[in-house]
């Protein structure tokens, strides 16, 4: 090869590895001892299974042109460590967003699995961003019961002998997590009189909409429970949602990101998302779209869950005038994984000292050490 062709070689070799350091930045990492501590890489590894579950007791419902299945298909993964010396371990259940997928549920699987806990996530049938028929929000009251086979799945996979799941998940340490309408999957499968899962001691909802939920609706379960929002939200707005959590929830925590936004909690908006002022900006348009296409179901469905304490008062999304800079993904990111992990920690630590530790954290030091950044209100 010339001296010309060696050149070559070199500038295409040099432009990819730019190119994965741009499209694939590492998160910022903070700045307080306590939160660095937390944050530093667990030590167990972490291994990746593909599953394929099949609830035939439960039916996928028709949506636009697709005539529905007597079955509902739940493809995704399952993440554990690939050190289990110290299993049994926490299962977590992460349900995933409106138009979203599985692959939501990377950014905090890479950070909490390696920690000591199994993950699993899988896409929803219909609200998946590639749904049969368009994917749609109104399929989110079948959601809750599609977790609690998850739930099913998992342990039966823990209880057997020839499994690679096999021991490693606790029954009594389970916990729902999900963002915006996987938030809101968490709190209708965690709190609902009729589709609540009694097997679920905590609980996370990140930018969960949860307006329609009247104070009343809390009251059917005694569960932790962490809602995480931010204050810049175009599509769930923060108002309207979040800030009252306090009040309507008893033994709830809520982590407020100043100038935080509804996509910037969602791994792909530390990439290419980055470089926009608001990442809602960017998303909002095709939002609106997918949610006008079934606004009368939706409402029907609302209306029909009155008595369990559901209403038809929603925000309005993406009603933003303008859309002011908000805070950078990746330190939204980061941020969101400190509290999760405490949140988690507070509860499923096995020592003592370490769960009234991890208290203090949410309830002091995540604020204190992340200023301005952070606020945190507590109902404890």
């Amino acid at each position: 090869m010339n001296r010309l062709g060696k050149a070559v070689v070199i500038v295409v070799a040099l432009v990819a590895v730019a190119a994965v350091y741009v499209m694939n930045p590492n998160l910022p990492t903070p700045d307080g001892a306590i939160s660095a501590s937390l944050y530093s890489p667990g030590e167990l590894g972490m291994r990746r299974e593909s599953i394929s579950l099949i609830d035939s007791s439960r039916p996928t419902s028709a949506n636009g042109d697709y005539a529905g299945d007597p079955a509902r298909q739940l493809d995704g993964f399952v993440w554990f460590p690939e050190d289990v010396g110290q299993a049994p371990f926490p299962l977590i259940v992460y349900s995933h967003g409106f138009m979203s997928s599985v692959g939501e549920a990377d950014n905090l699987a890479e950070f909490l699995v390696p920690k000591g806990y199994v993950l699993v996530a899988v896409d929803y049938p219909l609200s998946n961003g590639g749904a049969p028929g368009g994917p749609t929000v109104t399929d989110v009251i079948n959601q809750a019961g599609d977790v609690s086979f998850i739930i099913d799945s998992m342990l039966a996979r823990s209880m057997a002998t020839d499994d690679e799941l096999s021991g490693l998940i606790d029954e009594e340490r389970i916990a729902a997590v999900g963002l915006s309408l996987g938030g809101l999957t968490t709190q209708l499968v965690t709190f609902h009189p009729s589709e609540r899962d009694s097997r679920i001691k905590m609980s996370v909802s990140i930018a969960g909409p949860s307006a329609m939920l009247q104070s009343g609706f809390f009251d059917n379960a005694d569960v932790p429970f962490l809602m995480i929002a931010g204050s810049s939200d175009a599509i769930v707005p923060y108002q309207d949602n979040a800030a009252s959590i306090p009040e309507r929830v008893d033994n709830s925590l809520l982590v407020t990101l100043d100038q935080g936004s509804h996509a910037g909690f969602a791994g792909i908006s530390s990439t290419f998302m980055r470089w926009f002022e608001h990442p809602d900006e960017l998303v909002c348009p095709m939002l609106v779209s997918g949610l006008e296409r079934d606004q009368e179901e939706q409402d029907s469905i609302l209306e029909a869950n009155l008595a369990a304490g559901i209403t038809a008062t929603v925000s309005t999304p993406c009603a933003m005038e303008s859309f002011p800079r908000a805070m950078r993904p990746g330190q939204q990111q980061m941020l969101t994984r400190l509290a999760v992990y405490a949140f988690l920690e507070s509860s499923f630590a096995e020592e003592s000292s370490r769960r009234q530790a991890m208290l203090q954290y949410l309830q002091q030091d995540l604020a204190a050490e992340n200023s301005p950044d952070v606020s945190v209100t507590a109902n404890q």
